[in-house]
């Protein structure tokens, strides 16, 4: 599912074999099919699903909480779906990940998974997400196809390795947990859950874009066009603010048009002024030339903090009071 679901945390490592054919035990074995999976990135993927299905709930007018057979369907779906994309980008991003620093203990690259067993893996994590999502109704089965085709095909085959502005488009996988997590409370694609959807569609590149200032020399090795490693710090930092901005003025479209109530309008207008504070002091480092990749990886980590905070108040709001304008 960026949720463009793209790595943003490093791998965890699997354990080589001692020499070439050797075998792999069990525990080493299992390890490196979870690294397939990248279930870091997983995580931050469920984080935006449980609190939209909250949202939803409370938004039908039914109130109270999903019931806990579909919100385990749902999660348990998502996460396949995100495992499988991930493990196919593994797979497809073999050749450049041993190049790459940080990449270079993913599975395939020690040897501890086969590239045929984790294409197999791949497909047969695949099916499981589809019959399971699907189980829930039609419509969230095929969002769920969406997902992992958006990061699959256009995101790792067809965009990473040509413009700058891959993560922006192939990051739209990142955001289709909140169109599952929607569909599956309400079998429908409704206003606020476009909403949601382009919160995280703006919020991927001030994300990942100061990631790849700090990995710049990974991708400039493996001739991967990502912006944050092509373009001066300064095109770099200006885009941050313009996205960072962006995702703010949409964040608060959900208080008229989404029903949101004082929780969300709260924390999501606090939470969006601490990410445009750090985005405008990034700029104003870039002016001075004072751009180091330990302030980059600040923008990135507080990207992942105000992300949780917005989907943490989204879960709380339809418990705390009514709709603000609605």
């Amino acid at each position: 599912m960026t949720l463009h679901v793209s790595a943003t945390h490093a791998p965890i490592a699997g354990t080589p074999p001692e020499a070439p054919g050797a075998r792999v035990g069990f525990s080493a074995k299992a390890k490196g099919y979870l690294a397939l999976t990248k279930p870091r990135v997983v995580e931050l993927l469920l984080v935006t699903t449980l609190p939209t299905m909250f949202f939803a709930q409370g938004y039908s007018g039914r109130g109270g909480v999903p019931g806990l057979w579909l919100m385990v369907a749902t999660m348990v779906g998502g996460a396949l779906a995100a495992g499988a994309s991930g493990a196919f980008n593994c797979y497809i991003d073999r050749d450049i990940d041993k190049v790459m620093h940080r990449t270079s203990k993913r599975p395939l690259v020690t040897g501890v998974i086969t590239p045929r067993e984790a294409l197999v893996f791949s497909w047969v994590l695949t099916v499981l997400a589809v019959a399971l999502l699907w189980s829930i109704n039609p419509l969230t089965g095929l969002l769920g196809i969406g997902a992992i085709f958006l990061y699959v095909v256009v995101y790792s085959l067809i965009l990473k390795r040509r413009t700058t502005q891959n993560i922006v488009w192939g990051g739209a996988a990142g955001c289709m947990p909140v169109l599952i997590a929607w569909s599956a409370v309400t079998n429908s694609v409704q206003w606020p859950a476009v909403i949601l959807f382009m919160i995280i569609f703006l919020w991927t590149p001030p994300h990942y874009w100061p990631l790849s200032m700090r990995y710049s020399d990974d991708y400039n090795a493996v001739n991967v066009p990502m912006l944050g490693a092509v373009a001066g710090t300064r095109t770099v930092a200006v885009q941050v603010v313009l996205y960072t901005w962006a995702m703010v003025a949409c964040s608060l479209l959900l208080i008229p048009l989404g029903g949101a109530g004082i929780v969300y309008t709260v924390v999501t207008v606090a939470a969006g002024a601490w990410f445009l504070y750090e985005a405008h002091m990034l700029y104003s480092n870039s002016k001075k030339d004072l751009v180091t990749k330990k302030n980059a990886m600040k923008v990135f980590h507080v990207s992942i903090t105000y992300l949780t905070l917005v989907f943490l108040s989204l879960a709380v709001d339809p418990f705390v009071g009514p709709a603000l304008m609605r």
